[in-house]
């Protein structure tokens, strides 16, 4: 039986108010996105986070908060791929941004949540109107 898949997506918030996005490569290319990716077996969120951003971009992360759940059903209708994510923010982090995974991502950038780069993921743009909204939950 087939089952959505859970992804992590986080938002990481600088002094300036602007998130990190990038430019997806392979999965889901050309798409930009927040970082993430998926939830392994025995996992809390918050760990789920901390992981995939030290693995993405080097940074480590503290205080993870999740902020909202998204069902990703475009990309279901246009894909076949049905995932559920889970929204972190995080405020806290530390170190030098680098591009770890330059086989999935052409680079980070940071930008106002409300100006986002075009074409955008669709999940990782329902995370950002979340993210704006203060929604908790978006169908």
């Amino acid at each position: 039986m087939q089952r959505p898949a859970i992804g992590i997506g986080i938002i990481i918030e600088n002094a300036q108010k602007q998130v990190l996005i990038g430019k997806r490569k392979g999965s889901h290319a050309p798409y930009y996105s927040i970082p993430g990716g998926h939830l392994e077996l025995g996992e809390s969120f918050e760990l789920a986070a901390i992981r995939e951003i030290a693995e993405e971009t080097g940074l480590i992360i503290s205080n993870p908060q999740v902020i909202c759940v998204t069902n990703n059903l475009d990309t279901y209708k246009e894909e076949g791929y049905h995932s559920v994510s889970v929204i972190l923010v995080v405020k806290d982090f530390a170190g030098t941004l680098e591009l770890k995974e330059p086989e999935k991502c052409e680079g980070w950038i940071w930008i106002d949540p409300n100006d986002l780069p075009q074409p955008h993921f669709d999940a990782s743009e329902s995370a950002i109107r979340c993210y704006l909204d203060g929604v908790v939950y978006r169908p």
